[in-house]
C-alpha cells in the first residue's frame, strides 16, 4: 500500500540539535510519514469504538465463513480515518488492498483495469467514491453485485455482450458526502457506518502514540492541549504535533508541555476552539457584514476569497459540529456561543439595545 504525502511538509524533528542539516534519510522519512503513523490493527487504531466492535464481528464471521466482506461504505468528514480503517481491515483479513479515488477513473478502461487485475479476497479501496462518473459507477454495478462485467465486441450489426467473471473481492467506498452517492450505488454496499469526530481524551492518545513512533517528548497536559485545538480529527492533531515539536526543539529544550504547546499554537493562530484563521474570518463575516446571517456560501467564499466547495468540505463540518455556524434553506448563520467565543455581544442582545432608542 503505498501513501504519498506532502512533500513541502517536511519532518525535520529527528534531526539532531547539535547538526541542523537536514539529512536525505530525513527527507526519505517524512514522504513516509503518514504511512509510518498508521495504525496497522484495530488494537493500534484509537477511537471509533462502536465502530470496531461491529467490524471485528463481522471480519471474523467473514473468516469462518471463508468468503469475502460485504462491500463496505465509511462516509464522514476528511481525516477522520477511512482510509487508515480500509487498510485495517485488509491487514484484518490478510489480505491485499488496492487505493485508487473517483477522479482517477475517467474512462472506462480505468476502472475495468483494476477489476480484472484483482484477485480473490482482495479489497478495493475508492476514496470520495461520490465523484465518480456516471459510466463507472455502471460499471460497478454487476461487479459489485454478481461478480461479473458486462462488456461489448464488436461494431454496428457484429456487436455482441460478454459477461467476464470477476474474482470475488471487497469494495470499500470512502466519501465526505454521502447524500451526494446515489441511490443504485449506495444500496449495493452491505455495510454503512459513519465516522465520527474525536473526543479530546481520544486525540490526546492518538497524539501521545504518535510522539512515541517520532521520538518526540510530551506530557500529558502538552497532548491535551493539542487535542483541544485539534477539531476532533486525527489528521489535524498529527500535523499540529509536528509544529508544536520543531517550536519545543528551537524554543526550549525540546519537550512538549501545556504552556509550549498554547504558546506555538497561539503562533499559529489556532484558538482554543480549534478555529484558524480562514474559520474567524468566515465568522466574522457573517457577524459584522450580515448582521450574523443568513448568508449564501457563494457569497461567503467571495468575500473571503476561498473556494465555496473547500468550505463546505473542510471548514463547515467541525463549525456545524461544534455549534457555531447553523444551515438553513435561507444560507449560513452563526449561533450565540459564536458571538461569546469571538469577543462580540450576542445579536439579542444588540437588538434589545436598539429598541430602547
Amino acid at each position: 500500500m503505498s501513501i504519498i504525502s506532502d512533500d513541502n511538509d517536511f519532518q525535520t524533528q529527528s534531526t539532531h540539535k547539535k547538526n541542523p542539516v537536514v539529512k536525505p534519510e530525513a527527507i526519505e522519512f517524512d514522504k513516509n510519514f503518514e504511512n509510518s503513523i498508521r495504525p496497522k490493527s484495530f488494537d493500534t487504531y484509537i477511537g471509533q469504538s462502536a465502530l470496531k466492535d461491529t467490524l471485528k464481528i463481522t471480519i471474523e464471521a467473514a473468516k469462518r465463513r471463508e468468503k469475502p466482506l460485504d462491500h463496505l461504505l465509511f462516509y464522514g468528514p476528511p481525516g477522520l480515518g477511512k482510509t487508515t480503517l480500509a487498510g485495517v481491515i485488509a491487514q484484518e483479513m490478510g489480505v491485499e488492498i488496492k487505493i485508487t479515488s473517483a477522479p482517477a477513473l475517467e474512462r472506462p478502461r480505468d476502472i475495468i483495469g483494476i477489476l480484472m487485475s484483482l484477485q480473490g479476497g482482495e479489497i478495493l479501496f475508492i476514496d470520495e467514491i461520490h465523484r465518480l462518473n456516471k459510466v463507472a459507477e455502471e460499471i460497478l454495478y454487476p461487479a459489485m453485485e454478481d461478480f461479473y462485467l458486462d462488456m461489448t465486441t464488436g461494431k454496428s450489426q457484429t456487436v455482441k455482450t460478454l459477461r467476464v467473471p470477476l474474482p470475488k473481492f471487497t469494495l470499500i467506498g470512502a466519501t465526505t458526502k454521502a447524500g451526494e452517492l446515489s441511490g443504485p450505488l449506495r444500496d449495493r454496499f452491505g455495510i454503512i457506518h459513519r465516522l465520527e469526530f474525536y473526543t479530546d481524551k481520544e486525540l490526546s492518545q492518538v497524539i501521545k502514540r504518535t510522539a512515541g513512533i517520532l521520538e518526540i517528548e510530551i506530557d500529558e497536559k502538552g497532548a491535551l492541549a493539542i487535542a483541544r485545538r485539534s477539531r476532533g480529527t486525527p489528521r489535524i492533531a498529527n500535523r499540529l504535533i509536528k509544529r508544536v515539536s520543531d517550536y519545543a526543539l528551537v524554543k526550549h529544550d525540546g519537550k512538549i508541555t501545556e504552556q509550549i504547546a498554547n504558546e506555538s499554537l497561539d503562533i499559529l493562530k489556532i484558538d482554543e476552539f480549534g478555529l484558524d484563521t480562514t474559520d474567524r474570518s468566515l465568522l466574522k463575516l457573517i457577524i459584522e457584514k450580515y448582521d450574523g446571517g443568513p448568508v449564501g456560501i457563494e457569497t461567503i467564499a467571495a468575500a473571503i476569497g476561498e473556494d465555496a466547495r473547500t468550505i463546505e468540505d473542510v471548514c463547515e463540518p467541525f463549525l456545524l459540529q461544534a455549534g457555531l455556524l447553523q444551515r438553513t434553506p435561507r444560507g449560513r448563520k452563526v449561533s450565540p456561543e459564536t458571538y461569546r467565543h469571538l469577543g462580540y455581544k450576542t445579536k439579542n442582545a444588540n437588538s434589545a439595545q436598539q429598541s430602547l432608542f
